[in-house]
């Protein structure tokens, strides 16, 4: 076991350091939380909602008909894409019925 001997200012600098640094996380983790990152929906999600399979997942991708983020290997979608497709899909559908 090493015992240091700090002077106290130099003490005082590392904590007031530490406290900036503290303040500067916080603040970044405000500004990711505005940005509502942590309400994006994973494929499986999207599946319920649109109820659909993963394979028709796939094809919308494909087709580039609904935006995605792929991170590693999962994808991720905006609730935003979401609920324009089931707009969209409102919409064919009460043309369907009007037909």
């Amino acid at each position: 076991m090493e015992i240091v001997i700090v002077e106290k200012k130099t003490f005082e600098a590392l904590l007031a350091a530490t406290e900036t640094l503290v303040g500067k996380v916080g603040a970044l983790c405000r500004r990711c939380n505005d940005k509502q990152m942590q309400k994006w929906l994973d494929g499986q999600e999207v599946c319920r909602l649109l109820r659909i399979n993963p394979r028709t997942l796939q094809t919308l991708r494909d087709n580039r008909m609904i935006a995605f983020t792929r991170v590693n290997r999962k994808f991720y979608f905006r609730p935003e894409e979401v609920e324009r497709l089931l707009k969209e899909a409102a919409l064919l559908q009460s043309g369907r019925e009007d037909t």
